[in-house]
């Protein structure tokens, strides 16, 4: 039986914890135009392809075309526009696709959406993961959580198909953490992140699904601090798009980036090995 009482109680609760913050334009990354071309994973008549930072914002925003990935690529490019052809939240970094025309923008984004582009990423995890795991679990809003853009898994039928499948590549002695590759065999928001914490692995330095989503809401408030990075150990969420293979989409590109240095940087000083290849 529903209990609206409750429901209006945890919603109270939701709105008290995530008043509006003031925008502070200081903290906004700004692009430098000598970045851009270190970027460019390939570049042709038809698609750019860049190996993204992750502190780099992908949809265009308010304080200016250097403010975002997609507003520096058009400032590069010198096009009227470019089209992205999927989105990585601003903390993952890795392989980005886009699109120079309307027409292969459209040719990718229904491969996109008959989930025929693969796409393999780079997680750091907390704990020790020895065997692969295929995470078939449906998603939904996160009601519960203070964080409004926080999904969680939620009982079949209640939310979205969602499938994730985590191969570990190496431990760190201790089994403090897992370096894993992480297959997408669905596109729901915040997939990867979700499903790791329900595996109970959360990514490393996850400031929603890691070990508080208020920390997300310090963040905001404060940025980035000794004690959260006391919680936290990394400054954005260890989580890279390693590989995007546009084959199964009819184009013969397979794109992939290494892991991001301060990724790398965290798995030497742990002692985890990253394989060679990308």
């Amino acid at each position: 039986m529903s209990d609206p009482a409750g429901q209006e109680e945890i919603i109270a609760l939701r709105a008290c914890a995530w008043p509006r913050r003031p925008k502070e334009s200081a903290r906004v990354r700004i692009i430098s135009p000598e970045e851009v071309p270190g970027w460019i994973v390939h570049e042709d008549g038809e698609l750019l392809v860049v190996d993204k930072p992750g502190d780099v914002v992908c949809h265009p925003s308010k304080a200016g075309p250097w403010s975002s990935l997609v507003g520096a690529l058009r400032e590069y490019t010198g096009l009227p526009t470019v089209h992205l052809i999927f989105r990585l939240d601003r903390e993952t970094s890795g392989i980005v696709v886009l699109a120079k025309n309307a027409a292969m923008a459209s040719r990718l984004q229904t491969a996109l959406q008959r989930q025929r582009i693969g796409k393999r990423y780079r997680a750091i995890l907390t704990g020790r993961l020895d065997v692969p795991v295929r995470v078939d679990q449906p998603l939904g809003d996160d009601v519960t959580s203070p964080v409004f853009v926080k999904s969680t898994v939620v009982p079949v039928g209640e939310g979205k198909a969602a499938v994730t499948e985590f191969r570990p590549l190496g431990c760190s002695p201790a089994g403090d953490f897992t370096l894993a590759d992480v297959i997408l065999g669905t596109g729901r928001k915040h997939q990867i992140r979700a499903h790791a914490q329900w595996l109970g692995r959360p990514v490393v330095g996850d400031k929603i699904y890691g070990p508080d989503a208020r920390l997300y809401l310090e963040f905001i408030d404060t940025g980035w601090t000794e004690a959260l990075a006391s919680r936290l150990l990394l400054p954005r969420q260890a989580l890279h798009c390693a590989e995007i293979d546009l084959r199964p989409a009819g184009l013969d590109h397979v794109f992939r980036a290494a892991l991001a240095t301060d990724l790398s940087e965290f798995c030497s000083k742990n002692k985890i090995t990253p394989p060679r290849e990308a």
